[in-house]
């Protein structure tokens, strides 16, 4: 090991154990996206509590329910590109620090304007943060294990947003609907601080920039002796791009175009699904017969089903992965309609309602970890973060699509059953994305290879 003198970080981090180092690294991710999840889910839960107070229709919630999903679509299509020229860290700690401030500040908001201002303000953070979030531990994953380990730290985002459902059960009785959001943004401000002394910046990436020699080692030492001895760094990959090219360039490239739209439609689809349902389910199910209370809590079994992305990840790493999503995402439909022939009963409902979270949850989950295979390190930072970003305006259509079911008075197996038909047209877009062939693996087996060299 003394003799050596180039080291190849990419085959260092895939030979070598996942350290503790990296499980910081992970610490730190999945708090992030757990807060994400929980500031996101938690407009849907003090929804009923908003109606009450403030006198509000239905409909007059869709604006506020959806601004902070306009947010989310504009800080990530703007953060990737970003990210890539100027660093994951930089970017996370930035968005993590932006989305605490906001959510502390609605729950001081005095109307529903000032609310949905500040919701939009939320979600730019939210939106920067997440796509950050799973490129950096991607980078910092052994490629045999990437899906597995991004997938385990993505079901922090539907956990959060389950935990969201059983604290606000718990403390708006007690405390109020604006103590949830004082709680969803006092935990990110202290995550900043953490952020700043310990979080790293992806070494993929400072390989990639051709950052300096010390910068690099002094974070790679922390995952494998080799660095200890090195004097220069060299990372092979899929290079199918001009050298130098930007994020965006790379992503809207002919070698990568068309797998980005279909990871955009199947994204934009999943999100119609979770976010129709997280935001609406209480009032539906509320309106249904069932106390708000009771309400709440059913609906927060939905995103608890995200527990299951973990075992999506290890099929991931072991069998085609555009396969076993898109298998996820067609039993997740049937799963949703199935919900609603079961209104009417509480324990089939309660098992309907958990079933379809976990398929819906594990499929959208598993996205994130696809697209991070799917790019390269030059473009992996804007192809996550637009996928997340385009994909966010399924969450906006999904809103405002339960909304305007809800007010022409469709039955609750009719909304179900419509929104099921989502999960059916992400099955599909998977499905074509691996039988053009573009899926991450035949990219990286038809393209020329790029060593970069630091």
């Amino acid at each position: 090991m003394e003799n050596t003198t180039t080291v190849d970080v990419r085959a260092l981090i895939n030979e070598h154990p996942f350290s503790g180092y990296q499980w910081l690294v992970f610490a730190m991710c999945f708090i992030i996206v757990l807060m994400d999840g929980f500031d996101t889910a938690a407009i849907g839960f003090i929804a009923p509590s908003l109606l009450g107070e403030w006198h509000l229709s239905k409909a007059a919630l869709a604006p506020v329910l959806s601004a902070a999903l306009f947010g989310l679509a504009c800080g990530a299509l703007l953060s990737g590109p970003v990210s890539d020229r100027w660093g994951r860290r930089v970017v996370l700690i930035g968005s993590v620090l932006l989305f605490g401030v906001a959510c502390l500040s609605s729950g001081y908001a005095a109307n529903l304007t000032e609310l949905t201002a500040l919701r939009f303000i939320t979600g730019v953070g939210l939106g920067a943060a997440m796509p950050n979030a799973v490129t950096l531990m991607s980078e910092f994953s052994p490629d045999h294990r990437r899906a597995t380990i991004v997938n385990l730290m993505f079901c922090g985002f539907p956990l959060g947003a389950a935990f969201g459902g059983f604290l606000a059960a718990w403390m708006i009785p007690q405390f109020g609907w604006r103590s949830v959001l004082h709680f969803g943004g006092v935990v990110p401000l202290l995550l900043t601080v953490l952020l700043v002394f310990r979080l790293p910046e992806s070494i993929r990436y400072m390989v990639a920039r051709q950052q300096p020699v010390e910068k690099i080692r002094k974070v790679l030492v922390r995952i494998g002796s080799a660095a200890h001895f090195a004097r220069s760094f060299v990372m092979e990959e899929s290079g199918n791009h001009a050298p130098g090219s930007s994020g965006i360039r790379i992503v809207l490239s002919r070698s990568f175009v068309l797998g980005s739209v279909l990871l955009w439609l199947c994204y934009f689809m999943g999100l119609v699904i979770f976010y129709g349902l997280v935001n609406w389910m209480p009032v539906l199910l509320k309106d249904a017969g069932l106390s708000p209370q009771r309400a709440a809590l059913i609906s927060a079994l939905f995103p608890l089903g995200g527990a299951g992305t973990v075992l999506c990840g290890m099929l991931m790493d072991r069998f085609n992965p555009n396969r076993v999503v898109a298998t996820a995402y067609a039993l997740g439909a049937l799963s949703v309609f199935a919900i609603g022939q079961a209104i009417g009963s509480l324990g089939l409902l309660v098992c309907t309602v958990f079933v379809a979270g976990v398929l819906v949850n594990t499929a959208q989950a598993s996205m994130p970890s696809l697209a991070a295979a799917y790019y390269p390190t030059a473009g992996r930072g804007t192809g996550v973060a637009w996928m997340l970003g385009v994909g966010r305006f399924g969450g906006i259509a999904g809103s405002f699509l339960v909304a305007e079911l809800s007010s022409q008075h469709i039955s609750l197996s009719g909304i179900f059953t419509v929104v099921a038909i989502a999960g059916g047209i992400s099955c599909a877009a998977l499905m074509l994305k691996q039988a053009i062939g573009s899926s991450a693996v035949d990219v990286e087996r038809a393209s020329k290879k790029e060593f970069l060299a630091h």
